[in-house]
Formats: C-alpha cells, sequence, structure tokens
C-alpha cells in the first residue's frame, strides 16, 4: 500500500511549486518511484516537474464517451488500455494528470475515474503525491480520500489561513480517511507572523513550517523552468526539505512499513 500525500489550499500561495518539491525530496532521500498525481483540472503540476502532457484521464474518459472503441474490443478492455497509456514515465517518478472535468462544473466522472484508477496503480509505487486543485472540492466530493498526510499551503494572509482551517475542518468532517492535517506558510517575507501562528494554534491544526520568499522561484516560475531543477542549496528548497522531513519522519514511523 503506497503512502499518500495530498497538496490543497487557496489559488496562488505556491501549492504545486510544494509540490514538487516534495517530489524532488522524496527522490533525493531514496523514496522512490514516486507516483505524481495532478488532480487540478487546470493542471500545471506538468509544468513544475518539466513535463509535457501527451494524454490525461479525462481526455480517456472522452474517447470512451464518444464511441471512440475499436471493433471487437470492449469498453473495459479501452479505458483499461487508454488509461495505462496516460501515465507518464520520467525514471524515478511517473506523473498522471486527471484533466478537465465532464462538461461545465461537473466533476464527479473525472473524479471516480481517477478515484478507481489511483486505487489499481497503488501498488506499484512506496509514494503518491497528489496535487489538488485549489480549495475544497476535491475533498467535499471525495476525490481525496485514504490520505496519510494532508499538506494545506497558504500564505501568511487572513484570508489564505482562514481558506487552509476550512480545509482543514472539511477534511475532518468528512469519511475521507485523512490521517493528520499539516498547514505549511509560504512565500513569507519576514517570518511568520504570530498572529498567523495564534489562528492556526486555536484552529487546533498543526504547522508543519514557514517556506521563505525568494527572488530565484520568481526567476523559474517567469522563465518556465521547472520548479524541481532548483538548486538544493536555495532557501526556499531548505525550508521546504525541512519540513518534509519532519513530517514524513513522523508519519512513517506511524506507518511502520513506509519507513526508508
Amino acid at each position: 500500500m503506497a503512502f499518500s500525500i495530498a497538496l490543497a489550499g487557496k489559488g496562488g500561495t505556491g501549492k504545486t511549486t510544494v509540490a514538487g518539491l516534495l517530489i524532488k525530496y522524496l527522490i533525493k532521500t531514496g523514496r522512490k518511484p514516486v507516483l505524481a498525481v495532478d488532480a487540478d483540472s487546470n493542471a500545471n503540476l506538468n509544468e513544475v516537474l518539466g513535463l509535457e502532457v501527451s494524454d490525461t484521464l479525462g481526455q480517456a474518459r472522452e474517447d470512451m464517451k464518444k464511441g471512440n472503441v475499436p471493433s471487437g474490443m470492449t469498453k473495459d478492455v479501452f479505458i483499461s488500455m487508454r488509461l495505462e497509456e496516460a501515465v507518464m514515465e520520467s525514471g524515478d517518478y511517473d506523473l498522471v494528470v486527471m484533466g478537465q472535468p465532464e462538461g461545465a462544473g461537473c466533476y464527479c466522472a473525472a473524479n471516480n475515474l481517477l478515484s478507481n484508477f489511483l486505487d489499481r496503480l497503488q501498488e506499484n509505487y512506496p509514494y503518491i503525491v497528489m496535487d489538488n486543485e485549489a480549495g475544497m472540492e476535491h475533498i467535499s466530493r471525495m476525490t481525496t480520500h485514504n490520505v496519510d498526510a494532508l499538506m494545506i499551503v497558504t500564505d501568511a494572509s487572513r484570508r489564505g489561513l482562514q481558506a487552509a482551517i476550512r480545509i482543514h475542518e472539511l477534511a475532518g468532517s468528512l469519511s475521507v480517511g485523512v490521517g493528520k492535517s499539516y498547514i505549511i506558510i509560504n512565500q513569507v517575507k519576514s517570518g511568520a507572523p504570530q498572529s498567523a501562528l495564534d489562528m492556526i494554534r486555536e484552529a487546533g491544526v498543526e504547522l508543519g513550517g514557514v517556506i521563505p520568499e525568494d527572488d530565484t522561484v520568481y526567476d523559474y516560475d517567469f522563465k518556465g523552468e521547472p520548479m524541481i531543477n532548483l538548486p538544493e542549496d536555495n532557501p526556499v528548497v531548505r525550508a521546504a526539505f525541512d519540513i518534509f522531513e519532519k513530517i514524513l519522519e513522523t508519519e512513517t514511523a506511524k506507518a511502520g512499513e513506509h519507513t526508508v
């Protein structure tokens, strides 16, 4: 059974960058191969990883829906084949992209497809990193389920923190099997404000850590360079690695069989 880590948070907080750095950390520490899952309908985890998206689960679903099934092949065999084709292999990690939902505002079919496929895939990987869409839609529609650790990324703004706390509370109120939630404060200029730390403490959610703001990250983003290639001595990478080490050492110790 794979150790599953999901990332969530309000848009614009650097959630996908943190997901990419987590994959970088898992590879560096020998926790591989990693299955990277882009469960955001506005997919861009591939850009952080430096991969071109050639296929998605959503496109596989659309092909079946349109009847593009070869003669003599059942729909079950066809969709199984197309889903396997949608897995992009890249050495120490593979990437699968959910793609666009079915129809305007309807995520149900794509989410069910993703969940069922992940259940089949998880035995092949010791770790799964799932980058979810901004907000809480993925949790309320049960896309994020059986998650060992939920990393909620926010900035130090009040709205960002409120959104992070709501995600934590919703995950706890639904039967989605989230082991533990951690808040990660990202893009911090000079340490997290005490008011932000007070909000997190009062909400009863654990602070995973703080990641500083850094111009190199902005430059990589602006130039379209993969964030996974950030040098390990970069302050953002160092801070993120420290957070991941703390969280994973705690969580894998609980899960025994997942320790390295």
